[in-house]
């Protein structure tokens, strides 16, 4: 009886996700490796739901700042930008950024008062735009690479798998500070 129990009160804190995504079970994308496959199957989730939640965002609130210390939802998706951009080149590419790429994305890399003041008067548009941008150049990247690949150490007690496993758990995580920031929005 308390498996049932467990069982039912599992479904009803997933079915709002299950209901708004359509969705229960994490699958292979096709044209990937299985495991990498997987991978870009929680990523674009996480993207399409982060996408979901600011698309329709004016001016002010994706520049809204609840205090001083908070960071605002454009920021938050620059600095999503920025982290798979740096993880896309380095492990995709096996290089660093040009100096080009460090203006246009590194900047965001870290969140503090100076890049916040950078990253302020632009449409929500323009960083989901970036982020797409990004986001395909990891796609096709990630297609030139099998899970032998995916499982093998960058260095030392650092496999690629975990590297891309830390890139969707970041926007996880700032998905949740977004849905904070949107929940304190002026009325």
């Amino acid at each position: 009886m308390k498996s049932l129990k467990t069982k039912t009160s599992l479904l009803l804190l997933l079915l709002p996700i299950l209901l708004l995504n359509a969705q229960g079970e994490l699958k292979s994308v096709e044209g990937y490796s299985p495991q990498i496959g997987q991978m870009v199957y929680m990523l674009e989730d996480l993207k399409d739901r982060i996408t979901q939640q600011v698309k329709d965002l004016d001016q002010s609130q994706t520049d809204f700042l609840y205090d001083a210390d908070a960071n605002s939802i454009g920021l938050l998706i620059m600095h999503l930008v920025s982290t798979e951009s740096y993880y896309q080149i380095a492990t995709l590419e096996d290089r660093e950024w040009t100096e080009d790429e460090q203006m246009r994305f590194g900047r965001a890399g870290e969140l503090n008062e100076e890049v916040k003041s950078k990253h302020r008067g632009k449409p929500i548009s323009y960083y989901l735009d970036l982020w797409d941008e990004v986001r395909e150049k990891s796609l096709n990247g990630l297609k030139t690479k099998d899970d032998v690949w995916f499982s093998s150490n960058l260095e030392e007690g650092l496999n690629y798998h975990y590297i891309w496993y830390h890139v969707m758990e970041h926007s996880a995580n700032h998905m949740g500070q977004i849905g904070t920031i949107k929940n304190r929005l002026p009325k």
